[in-house]
């Protein structure tokens, strides 16, 4: 849920966009991480290594270069802000 899109592709040389999103459970972040990683294979994208993180401590990401997905808990993800560090990067889409 909170699904925010980022283009950082002006403003850092990280990556040209952060998906950002909350899970309500360490269940539903392994089922995100999962969905993403498995249509993402099937388009022949692969993630340039691993998952980061551990889905019980509350944030979890896949890297996929131009691209990097963030999955959150509530409160991790309140107390990073990553919208408020990356205030300068357009949102390309808010979804409650």
């Amino acid at each position: 849920m909170d699904i925010t899109l980022l283009d950082l592709g002006k403003v850092s040389v990280l990556a040209d966009y952060f998906v950002i999103c909350t899970a309500e459970s360490s269940r539903q972040t392994i089922a995100i991480l999962d969905s993403v990683a498995a249509e993402l294979k099937k388009a022949g994208v692969l993630p340039l290594h691993p998952a980061e993180g551990d889905p019980t401590a509350g944030w979890t990401l896949l890297d996929y270069g131009d691209v990097v997905v963030h999955v959150f808990d509530a409160a991790t993800r309140s107390f990073y802000n990553l919208e408020q560090l990356w205030k300068d990067a357009p949102v390309v889409l808010k979804m409650q």
